[in-house]
């Protein structure tokens, strides 16, 4: 039997814009396929605040990354 993948959850790094320096934020996503996530907001999203490269609610692509021997997923573009 395969698994329902649309349950899952994880963390995703969504780049911020007009930071200044490049910067990320780390947010929840529903996994709906195998490199494609739904973003959720943070509990504190406020989009005068912050600037998003995809807004919460958007259905991205994601490349697993790796910095200081972490892993993690960052959103790289709108998913087809």
């Amino acid at each position: 039997m395969a698994s329902d993948i649309s349950n899952e959850t994880v963390t995703v790094y969504v780049r911020l814009l007009d930071e200044g320096t490049p910067t990320s934020r780390p947010t929840r996503a529903v996994r709906v396929g195998p490199e494609s996530f739904r973003l959720l907001a943070t509990p504190n999203y406020d989009p005068e605040d912050e600037h998003w490269e995809f807004l919460p609610g958007s259905i991205v692509r994601c490349e697993t990354k790796e910095h200081d021997g972490e892993r993690y997923f960052l959103a790289v573009g709108l998913a087809r």
